[in-house]
């Protein structure tokens, strides 16, 4: 193992790493923004241009002349994405949002999808090895497609009991969050239900889905090297399951079992995509 991370292959496509809340993809996403730092890339963690591209990028604001920027920089700023390199990114992206602004002010003809392509990849840079983590893109992955066609996507899934029980201890400012057993178990199964339904559509090799205990265990982390054609087994050193699957008499609803089934079929059957 050499002492700084290396490129296995080509940089390949930009990566989104998706996942229900409480799931482990925060603990994930800092990992993977050191190791694509590391060898000249990016990685923002809770950037979520796309999020709020998708919802303020109108076709009857841009016929208006007006593409809504404001509301854009106001929230990425309200909550500050994180992670090296998250502070360069995002002025870049504000000078991007507003060249777009003026465009748009003059008279763009461009469509909202189109647009928004265009300030994605001037955000990160052409040429640049990126990705980005944000939970809410499970919400959205149709458009995320669209928005970035060659995108490839890690899927973090985590046993339903273990992600209750970190929702229902979670802290803070979060009126969205859960306060009961039910609805959390609810939410977990409707969000990735949302990729199970995703995923038939799609290549399987624009996919690698882990298992979140099983990546704390060190068992995962040849085939994220595969797939992501980059070093990361020195990253990888301080990820730990803090909650596990706690002990719990009451089973899990049948909805839930079914998808948490499914998860893993499709997790089971996967092949190991190669380097790119």
């Amino acid at each position: 193992m050499s002492e700084s991370p290396q490129l296995m292959g080509s940089e390949g496509s930009p990566v989104f790493l998706i996942g229900a809340q409480r799931s482990g993809t925060t603990a994930l996403s800092f990992a993977l923004n050191a190791a694509f730092h590391d060898v000249g890339g990016l990685f923002t963690v809770n950037g979520k241009l796309p999020y709020l591209l998708q919802r303020w990028i109108t076709q009857e604001d841009i016929e208006c002349a007006h593409l809504r920027a404001d509301e854009i920089l106001w929230a990425l700023r309200r909550k500050l994405p994180s992670g090296k390199g998250a502070e360069e990114w995002l002025a870049r992206t504000e000078a991007v949002l507003r060249k777009y602004a003026q465009e748009v002010a003059e008279g763009s003809g461009i469509s909202p999808i189109e647009m928004a392509r265009g300030i994605v990849s001037e955000s990160y840079g052409a040429g640049l090895r990126w990705g980005e983590k944000y939970n809410e893109y499970l919400l959205m992955l149709p458009y995320l497609r669209s928005l970035v066609p060659e995108a490839r996507y890690v899927v973090l899934i985590r046993h339903p009991e273990a992600v209750v029980h970190s929702m229902l201890k979670w802290s803070g400012d979060r009126p969205w969050n859960p306060g009961a057993r039910k609805s959390a178990l609810d939410k977990w199964n409707s969000w990735n239900a949302r990729w199970l339904h995703f995923a038939r559509n799609i290549p399987n090799e624009s996919y690698l889905m882990v298992d979140y205990e099983e990546l704390c265990r060190g068992s995962e982390t040849d085939r994220m090297e595969k797939f992501l054609g980059l070093e990361l087994r020195q990253y990888f050193t301080t990820l730990n399951s803090r909650t596990g699957s706690p002990h719990t008499d009451a089973p899990l609803p049948p909805d839930t079992m079914k998808t948490w089934r499914a998860l893993n079929a499709l997790r089971s059957t996967q092949r190991a995509p190669q380097s790119p």
